[in-house]
């Protein structure tokens, strides 16, 4: 398993919001475009939703594992909840 991975997120306070936001990746919108526009990690959301590379450890718990679940490329299915809202998180390829 790799000691570091790539990953970006979208960050809202409530699941339906990160539903609705996984609806329209679905529907072909951009993963970016939609860090931007929606995405309450204001840091991450100007680059797109870009977190950087980061290690086992860095992240809380249950957004490490989802990340570290991921293929190249591969977004999550269902929203990833934490003390900070609720994460959509794409891994990058």
């Amino acid at each position: 398993m790799a000691d570091k991975i790539k990953c970006s997120h979208i960050l809202v306070k409530k699941q339906s919001e990160a539903i609705a936001i996984l609806d329209r990746l679905s529907k072909g919108e951009g993963f970016a475009n939609l860090a931007r526009e929606l995405s309450i990690d204001k840091g991450s959301a100007k680059r797109g939703g870009d977190l950087g590379s980061f290690g086992r450890g860095m992240m809380v718990k249950t957004f490490e594992e989802s990340a570290f679940k991921l293929k190249k490329g591969e977004i999550t299915q269902e929203p990833v909840k934490t003390e900070f809202g609720y994460h959509i998180i794409k891994r990058a390829g």
